[in-house]
Formats: structure tokens, sequence, C-alpha cells
């Protein structure tokens, strides 16, 4: 399963989270704690907000840990809010298409997770995507696909929504299909304003979710970045956080529609 961040507060030079930490998600690239796949080396990702109101991105095939570019990014780019992501491949290509984090407009999407049997309902679950929002789909995974639904779902009107009709759609498909794998869905969403972070599947098992607030600084994570127990709290399975930047944190149930 892949490992990824999200930093929201003052602005802060990337690589003070990515690289420095104890628990950092090059550490975790390398060899992440809380993950039955300890080494995420298919490719990496990063997604920033600075002047522009839609957001940067650098992506690649490389592990993390051995990209001389992007630790020279991350120590020169500062931003209030930004996205770091190191992909472990479920089945699909290592190619930068298939890198998070995605983007579309105003909008940033990473996921953790995998939609059971994606091979046998892909076509249906793709028919479901509006042509003005498939066009613009490069790659082969099914989270990218997931994020051009929840576009299509109506993702800039009503977020919450758009996400909870979009996993009820995949798991609609999924029953036609008689498909007995889960679907997981771990996955942080952002539109530059509001942050949405879930914690979602059809078995026991989502995939890890943290997060702390802190000196007004939001870190959501796949894991803890270092060993200090009382900052990080746990997301249950079956929540979503949201938050609008510089505010509080709050925490709701999640079930899709």
């Amino acid at each position: 399963m892949c490992r990824w961040l999200t930093y929201c507060g003052e602005p802060i030079y990337l690589d003070s989270v990515i690289f420095e930490k104890e628990n950092s998600l090059i550490q975790q690239s390398i060899n992440a704690r809380r993950s039955h796949v300890t080494t995420n080396g298919d490719g990496f990702g990063i997604g920033w907000y600075a002047e522009r109101p839609v957001p940067g991105t650098y992506r690649d095939i490389l592990p993390a840990w051995n990209d001389a570019n992007l630790r020279s990014i991350a120590h020169q780019i500062r931003s209030g809010l930004f996205m770091a992501h190191v992909r472990a491949s479920t089945g699909t290509a290592t190619s930068r298409a298939n890198c998070h984090p995605f983007a579309h407009g105003k909008w940033l999407f990473m996921h953790n997770g995998q939609i059971g049997g994606y091979d046998r309902i892909r076509r249906k679950i793709e028919a479901l995507v509006d042509d003005p929002f498939y066009v613009h789909r490069l790659g082969t995974t099914d989270s990218e696909l997931i994020f051009y639904l929840m576009l299509s779902m109506g993702l800039d009107k009503d977020p919450m929504s758009a996400v909870q009709k979009s996993l009820a759609a995949v798991v609609e498909l999924m029953r036609q299909a008689e498909i007995k794998e889960a679907l997981r869905f771990t996955s942080v969403f952002t539109n530059g304003t509001h942050i949405f972070a879930v914690r979602y599947a059809t078995d026991e098992a989502p995939p890890s979710l943290f997060w702390r607030y802190e000196n007004d600084q939001l870190l959501i994570v796949s894991e803890p970045l270092d060993d200090d127990q009382r900052c990080w709290h746990e997301v249950p399975a079956g929540q979503i956080i949201v938050t609008e930047r510089n505010t509080r944190v709050d925490m709701v149930p999640f079930l899709a529609a």
C-alpha cells in the first residue's frame, strides 16, 4: 500500500516533513511501519499550492529515495498546503501518469487502497465518467479513475456527496459482478481551501490514516512521522476529516451513499 502526507499551515519548505522527520515519507518509502508492503518504490509525487489558483505538481517513476531532483525541489519550494505520495503499485504499470497526486483544475487528489476486481469492472466505471473529465485521464489506475468519477459526481459543488455517490456506484458495480474482494479507500483531496480525508473500506481492513494539529499546523498522514504517540490521532474506519485552512478539524461519519 502507498504512503502519503498532507500539510496545511504556515508556509514551510517541503523537505522539512518529506525528508527531515524521524519517520519521514522518504523513510516510509524504504521501510513503512504500518503497511503490509514495506517498500514503496513505484514512483512518487508532490503537489503544492502557492500564488496561483491552481496547484503545481512534480511526479516521476524513480523511487523517492533515489531522485536528486525531488530533494532539490523540496528544499526550495515553500507552501502552506501541499501533498506528497510514494507509490506501491497494486498491479498497474509504473509510469508518470500513474503517480499521485492527481490534479484537475484547483483539485489535488491522492489515494491509498484499491477497487477489488478492478479489471472486471473498469470499463463500467469509466462509462460513468463524464466526457469533459474522461479526456483528461492519462493513466490506468483505479485511483485516478475514482478521482474523475468524483468530479463527474459534482466534486466542485458538493465534495462530500460526490465521494459518497462515487464509492456507492463502485460498490454497486462490484456487487453486480459478484466481486468478493474489498473496496479500500483511504484518500485525501483538496481544492486549496477545504481538505477532506476519508478512511473507508467494505471490509475490516481500511488502510491506515492519522492526523495531528499542533501550533496551527495540520498533518494528515498514512502513518505518524515520529514516535510521539500523544500528538497523533488515528482516524477510525468509516470516518472523514473535514477542515478549512487555518480552522478547526472536524471528523464525521462517512458512509457510501
